[in-house]
């Protein structure tokens, strides 16, 4: 009886003792095999999260183009100029903009490419001012794209100097609330990664003219701006007069529906019809970080 014990204990004991060995000679096997996995797993996401960052790009970049087209009523005078930074949709017959649109991102507002020092006349463009038309004004030639905006590449920068980029403005509202404009509407591009920008004059019959061109004095100017990455989408428009801004930049806050009833533009068309309608009848000031601005 002792000895059968014996023999299962030792048979149990061999047999423990041969899977042992076996499984020793199948570990490195099994480690590689499960290496392999592994890598294949991370290499395949890797590709396929790369794939689908590229999609997402071509995607995005499709949706901010159609952003940026702005549609006018029938019969403007209007020619579409598309630079490298931004859109111009150039008025030949008052010589300035009707409109300036693009997309800012924030990695754009850290560029740093100088400011170019010379303003050009575009020759491609019929009816491009020059920029002595604005000499002994008393206006400055204020950018609608500002050459801050540009920064982040050397033509896109060249390009803002394009007389088809600018229109007369008193120098009160370009170095004063205009400017302080521009530099919260970097702070948003910053804040929300990108941003859509649209900037122009508003124009009105019998606007008084300066230099040689005969280049229009428009009294107002308007600003809209859209998050088109934000959740919910939201969008803000402000409206500044043609000489000294007082007060705070929400002074002059207004929808992109009161700009578009002033204009005849219609921004953002490529919205769903019910989110454009939204969109731009409404706007929050705490949003924008505008309750003490």
């Amino acid at each position: 009886m002792a000895k059968t014990q014996r023999r299962r204990k030792s048979r149990k004991k061999n047999s423990l003792t041969d899977a042992a060995t076996k499984l020793k000679r199948r570990l490195p096997a099994v480690l590689w095999s499960a290496l392999l996995a592994v890598v294949l797993f991370y290499v395949g996401r890797y590709v396929a999260t790369d794939v689908y960052s590229a999609e997402m790009a071509r995607r995005d970049s499709v949706e901010i183009a159609k952003l940026t087209e702005v549609k006018f009523h029938a019969g403007v005078d209007n020619m579409k100029v598309v630079y490298r930074g931004f859109t111009v949709y150039f008025n030949s017959r008052f010589h300035i903009p009707n409109c300036v649109i693009y997309e800012l991102t924030g990695k754009e507002t850290e560029g740093e490419f100088p400011r170019y020092k010379n303003f050009l006349t575009d020759e491609q463009v019929a009816g491009c001012a020059n920029p002595w038309d604005y000499t002994h004004s008393g206006y400055t030639r204020g950018h609608m794209a500002p050459a801050a905006d540009m920064k982040w590449d050397r033509e896109a920068m060249k390009e803002s100097f394009y007389m088809t980029n600018i229109c007369p403005q008193k120098a009160a509202l370009n170095s004063g609330g205009w400017n302080k404009l521009e530099d919260k509407v970097r702070d948003w591009a910053r804040r929300d990664s990108a941003i859509i920008v649209a900037t122009g004059p508003v124009l009105s019959p019998g606007m008084k003219t300066i230099g040689e061109s005969r280049v229009a004095v428009p009294e107002q100017f308007y600003k809209v701006v859209l998050a088109p990455y934000a959740t919910p989408l939201r969008a803000i428009a402000f409206i500044y007069p043609n000489g000294a801004s007082k007060g705070a930049i929400k002074k002059y806050a207004v929808t992109v529906d009161e700009v578009e009833q002033l204009t005849g533009i219609d921004f953002f068309s490529a919205l769903d019809d019910n989110e454009e309608t939204d969109v731009e009848a409404h706007f929050n000031l705490l949003q924008w970080e505008l309750t003490n601005n």
